[in-house]
């Protein structure tokens, strides 16, 4: 059961040693019992809200643990919406753990994931979608994840789904209404309105969910499969990409069997990039269970890189052509001609020729020497399809708002289909309900103690 009655607290910045370290404290006895173990010219007590006083906290026997600066946040003008106390002290790791102990023996009890958050949430200081947002902007490791995350903590979201469920409330609420009049055959609700409105509302939720595509490439990373046969240069191209020595390179055939995954910010976009097994003929059967992890990392991807060693283009190229290209089918496909610095141009101008009947983009790189990187990079972005992302635009990243916004086009689709078939206002109304339920669900207005769970679970403590 969620508590509101206790004082909590935890250690808000990130585990291990640092210059400072914060240590938060939430609820009614924020302030007295962080009191009791801070000692200063003035009582904290005494001290205005937004405040900062520097002094020591003491234990028991009145040993100096450190000096420090509190700052204290009164109700309900904090995070929180609570009496917040936040205790700005030295980052070694004995300091902290002692001045959560001795708050925790004044009657605190520690927060759990997400739970200072959660009590924003709880005492109407953010709506839900605010509240996931912190999360994000947490997480946000781009500029573009940055201001997504921005914008929908500052309620761009929840703004977005306010004025939709504003105008539907009105209509459901007469509709309703001619309920109460069903034997006088009273029409409040104008279904031509309603129509125009059920259209536009449409149009808007089926906007916001199509959003969902980009926002989880931005929250996650565009996916990025490298492909090929053995030893084109797969795991060389990655250590560059990443500019770290991620996958081992050997000139032994079949040295990668397993996927081998990191990210990394180009453009201010964040990319995941794959580096598969070699794909070839093989009677090993760990190595076959490696290309078919292949396979499935093509399938998944939104860009496919075909690497292609431009010094061993042979009969193989065909049959690597029908396992690879079917199964880039709506995906960006680029083809990376690899050791360049081997081949002349007129060989170049073979390879081009050879590939002349692929739908892809095609470059000509040696991922040893780094010859061509920045293009490939620039072909990359390019390729990644990403959206010119302000600070004003609403961009669905969260899978739970994804869902909850499928559910809300299906229901307000049903509304459409019953105003073309003349239902009654009683059926109507129970789509519009189901409608608005789906949109609640988002920022909060209908939600459940195992929804709220879930979402917090994920949060770090102390947040």
């Amino acid at each position: 059961m969620i508590q509101l009655d206790t004082t909590i607290c935890a250690i808000s910045t990130a585990p291990g040693v640092g210059g400072i370290a914060v240590i938060r404290v939430s609820g009614k006895q924020a302030i007295c019992l962080s009191d009791k173990i801070f000692k200063a010219k003035k009582s904290l007590l005494e001290q205005g809200s937004d405040m900062a006083a520097f002094g020591r906290i003491v234990d028991a026997e009145a040993k100096v643990i450190d000096e420090v600066i509190v700052t204290v946040f009164r109700a309900p003008n904090s995070f929180t919406g609570e009496d917040v106390v936040e205790i700005s002290c030295h980052g070694s790791l004995y300091v902290q753990q002692e001045i959560v102990r001795l708050l925790l023996a004044q009657g605190c009890v520690m927060a759990g994931p997400g739970e200072f958050t959660q009590r924003a949430f709880l005492n109407g200081k953010m709506d839900l979608s605010q509240a996931e947002a912190v999360a994000d902007l947490i997480a946000s490791t781009s500029a573009a994840a940055h201001r997504v995350a921005i914008n929908q903590m500052r309620g761009g979201f929840s703004s977005e789904l306010a004025l939709l469920r504003e105008k539907l409330l009105e209509f459901t609420a007469l509709i309703e209404l001619e309920l109460d009049f069903v034997e006088e055959d009273v029409v409040f609700a104008d279904r031509s309105r309603l129509k125009l409105l059920s259209q536009e509302i449409d149009a808007k939720i089926d906007s916001l969910s199509k959003s969902f595509s980009a926002g989880n490439a931005i929250k996650n990373g565009v996916s990025v499969a490298i492909v090929g046969e053995t030893n084109a240069g797969k795991s060389t191209l990655l250590n560059v990409l990443l500019n770290e020595e991620r996958a081992i390179v050997s000139d032994i055939h079949g040295t990668t069997r397993d996927l081998v995954e990191d990210t990394t910010v180009l453009s201010g976009i964040m990319f995941r990039f794959i580096d598969t097994a070699g794909i070839r003929q093989t009677d090993d059967d760990i190595e076959k269970l490696g290309i078919k992890r292949s396979y499935k990392a093509i399938e998944q991807a939104s860009i496919v890189i075909w690497m292609i060693d431009a010094t061993q283009v042979n009969e193989h190229i065909d049959w690597m052509a029908e396992r690879i290209i079917p199964r880039t089918q709506g995906k960006k496909l680029l083809l990376v001609f690899n050791k360049v610095d081997k081949v002349s141009e007129s060989e170049k101008c073979v390879l081009e020729d050879l590939f002349s009947n692929v739908q892809a983009q095609s470059i000509f790189i040696s991922a040893k020497y780094k010859e061509n990187i920045a293009e490939l990079i620039n072909l990359i972005v390019e390729s990644s399809h990403m959206p010119e992302i302000s600070s004003e635009d609403v961009i669905v990243t969260n899978l739970r708002h994804y869902e909850a916004l499928c559910k809300a086009l299906e229901a307000i689709r049903r509304v459409q289909d019953g105003l073309d078939s003349k239902l009654s206002g009683d059926l109507l109304s129970l789509d519009l309900h189901d409608c608005l339920d789906a949109l609640g669900s988002i920022v909060g207005e209908i939600s459940s103690e195992e929804v709220l769970h879930s979402i917090f679970k994920n949060f770090c403590i102390g947040k």
